[in-house]
């Protein structure tokens, strides 16, 4: 599994149309709305790296209002579970 956060800059009357759009794509779990410098958080995982372009590069970038993107691949991914089962000392 490759799992990757994508940052995008969008048009900002475009933010909630190109939200909706991204989180339909296949591989695409969730898609933020967020205050800083970038105005979306997608976040995708897909099954490998040719799978992460198609999604990326073709359908994402495809989308109108999308002006900028930055794509993160992740090496690990730690979830809140996997970390309290890493410091557990077996306690249930």
């Amino acid at each position: 599994m490759v799992s990757t956060v994508v940052l995008l800059n969008v048009n900002p009357p475009q933010i909630n149309q190109v939200a909706a759009a991204v989180a339909e794509f296949d591989g695409v779990s969730e898609v933020f709305s967020v205050a800083g410098r970038f105005d979306l958080v997608a976040i995708v995982r897909v099954a490998n790296n040719d799978k992460m372009a198609e999604v990326v590069t073709e359908k994402m970038l495809s989308v109108p209002g999308i002006i900028r993107s930055e794509t993160l691949i992740a090496f690990r991914v730690f979830s809140r579970h996997d970390l309290e089962n890493m410091f557990s000392i077996g306690i249930e």
